[in-house]
């Protein structure tokens, strides 16, 4: 193997800069990965953009991987050398109330490849051994390295508790959206609304399983009170990350429903909750954005089962050296869910 590596630093936000680095080695209970794809994640966006994780930089971003195992740690067992794997981007410290609870985000310990610690976009990456799930040889690294967004999208539906033949509204046709549609589809959700102001992405996610969808917010209440008999959604996924977005989103669900919080805002923005009716009315709001323990191996499964139709999400791929292209060019690119590094 190799002793040296390149990896893409985003040394200022906008700015890349390859940097040839030594392959690191494994220590106890550590294994390292040869990155094969990287997905561009909409967080990485924020954080090439400056409005995220500003303090990290310099850092190699990158969280959305697919890989090989290349060499294992003293300790490390039920891995095998060699092996294709994903890993889960959550580092927590293994041990403490909230890593019991599969709560990693809250540990005091916490951290994420990618974004608090040096990420994917590198030929090589260290990662905790209990964080690599060994995945199939017959799936596409393409496929694998969604494994993570699809987890995100299961971990939002299983803390919403939604099930067969309830109503949902998804806010935003995005990458997430598009998936939080089709996971949806496959829970026996219906019907199921999608709202975005691109008419073409509301067009993709019609397409992969939306019952229907809303490109002018002026109809948007509308649709929804034709769809639910006048009640309301049993259930609103916020996946834009606007404040004036909850707000309507309050409006937008049933009495007795439920809010997924998931667009990312700003750290001062707030959620006018009207007390009194959250009270009477029984609503609740769960936030949730990382998927991350069984969620991690539940996204693999139905990845490898091919329950997802991902053919938007791995047409465009750039290879590292072009990293800097990729990042500039991905809002010119709407059709392109996904954009995807790929390793030499």
């Amino acid at each position: 193997m190799t002793k040296t590596m390149q990896a893409a630093v985003l040394t200022a936000p906008g700015h890349f800069t390859l940097q040839t680095r030594p392959v690191p080695v494994p220590g106890p209970g550590e294994a390292l990965i040869r990155v094969t794809r990287v997905g561009i994640c909409g967080t990485d966006l924020h954080i090439f953009h400056g409005r995220y994780a500003a303090d990290s930089l310099p850092m190699v971003p990158g969280h959305e991987l697919a890989g090989r195992i290349a060499a294992l740690g003293p300790g490390v067992t039920g891995l095998e050398v060699g092996a294709k794997a994903v890993v889960d981007m959550n580092i927590g410290c293994g041990h403490c109330y909230w890593c019991r609870r599969n709560e990693i985000l809250n540990c005091p310990q916490m951290r994420q490849i990618g974004i608090t610690a040096d990420g994917a976009f590198a030929e090589y990456l260290l990662v905790p051994a209990r964080l690599v799930l060994p995945a199939p040889e017959r799936v596409p690294d393409a496929v694998l390295a969604l494994t993570e967004p699809v987890a995100c999208v299961v971990r939002a539906a299983r803390k919403a508790q939604v099930g067969l033949g309830q109503s949902a509204l998804v806010i935003g046709a995005g990458p997430v959206g598009n998936l939080h549609v089709q996971l949806l589809r496959l829970l026996g959700v219906a019907p199921i609304l999608v709202s975005d102001l691109s008419p073409d992405r509301v067009a993709m996610a019609v397409a992969v399983g939306a019952d229907r969808g809303i490109s002018n917010p002026a109809l948007l209440r509308a649709a929804v009170q034709e769809a639910t008999e006048g009640r309301g959604a049993d259930l609103v996924i916020e996946s834009v990350g606007h404040p004036a977005l909850y707000a309507e989103a309050l409006t937008l669900m049933r009495r007795g429903g439920h809010l997924a919080a998931f667009g990312l805002t700003g750290p001062d923005a707030v959620l006018p909750l009207g007390i009194l009716d959250t009270i009477l009315h029984e609503t609740s709001v769960k936030g949730s954005v990382a998927g991350m323990g069984q969620d991690m191996h539940d996204a693999l499964t139905l990845l490898c089962h091919g329950r997802f139709d991902t053919s938007a999400f791995t047409r465009a791929a750039y290879p590292l050296e072009q990293i800097q292209q990729a990042f500039d060019s991905s809002p010119d690119r709407p059709a392109d869910l996904k954009t995807q590094i790929v390793m030499a």
